[in-house]
């Protein structure tokens, strides 16, 4: 994740400064004492795995920035369906981004992964038709707006944006 200012650690000395993006192995917990930026970015590896990792993150980031209640769960809600779809449906590499906008208390995530995949994941094809499918429609009810982004170099981010 990102840090503008030098931070005191968990033991009291400075916290690496990890650059623009951090590395699923960094610690949030720690960044979220400092003070935040209006942007982070987290890497994450492509297994299941990474919604949990997302979430502490998201979750850490939330109360930095002070967003709470309802509108904190509707935003965990939705990361947590954004990275699932992209273990499930895409290619790595695997990017959390959060960006608190600075006009009409608005919060753009996304997650950006290396394209759609030839194949399903492993969750997805051990389930029936009627147990999986609506991480879009739940995204859909929870945020304001949201779409996918196709990059020239043939990433995709999918995001959205919510009132926090």
């Amino acid at each position: 994740m990102y840090a503008t200012t030098p931070c005191v650690g968990p033991a009291g000395g400075p916290l690496p400064q990890p650059g623009p993006t951090a590395s699923e192995g960094d610690s949030p917990a720690a960044v979220a004492s400092c003070p935040l930026p209006n942007e982070v970015s987290q890497n994450l590896d492509h297994r299941p795995q990474a919604v949990a990792t997302a979430r502490r993150t998201t979750h850490r980031v939330l109360e930095g920035w002070h967003i709470t209640g309802e509108r904190a769960d509707a935003v965990m809600l939705v990361v947590s369906e954004l990275v699932t779809n992209a273990v499930e449906h895409a290619q790595p590499p695997l990017t959390l981004h959060l960006h608190r906008e600075h006009t009409g208390d608005r919060l753009w995530i996304g997650v950006s992964d290396g394209g759609p995949a030839p194949h399903h994941g492993p969750w997805t094809t051990s389930c029936t038709p009627d147990e999986h499918g609506r991480g879009l429609h739940i995204i859909d009810a929870l945020a304001d707006i949201h779409g996918i982004r196709t990059h020239s170099h043939g990433n995709t981010t999918h995001w959205a944006r919510l009132t926090t």
